[in-house]
């Protein structure tokens, strides 16, 4: 098991789009894929389980990764989150 803390950077937080992004990149991956924040864990594969976190800018999660491909999926995942789900231009 893998985890690893991050924190939305970009502006309108993690809504349908940066969620659709997050999901398509974790179904690459064999991996489970987890998300902790503020007390629930959420199915990271489950669009509807990613927006009910609302995680908004400055949201610190806990990603969580478990299987043969975590070191993948992890680095992946966690370069969305370091690229802003590639909207930072959009938010300023």
């Amino acid at each position: 098991m893998l985890k690893k803390k991050v924190t939305v950077i970009n502006a309108s937080g993690i809504h349908a789009r940066p969620a659709s992004m997050l999901v398509k990149t974790a179904a690459k991956y064999q991996s489970e894929f987890h998300i902790h924040s503020h007390g629930y864990r959420i199915n990271a594969k489950s669009i509807l389980g990613v927006l009910t976190l609302a995680a908004e800018c400055g949201a610190e999660l806990l990603l969580e990764f478990n299987g043969e491909d975590e070191q993948e999926a992890c680095e992946a995942i966690v370069r969305l989150f370091e690229e802003g789900f590639g909207m930072m231009e959009e938010d300023d």
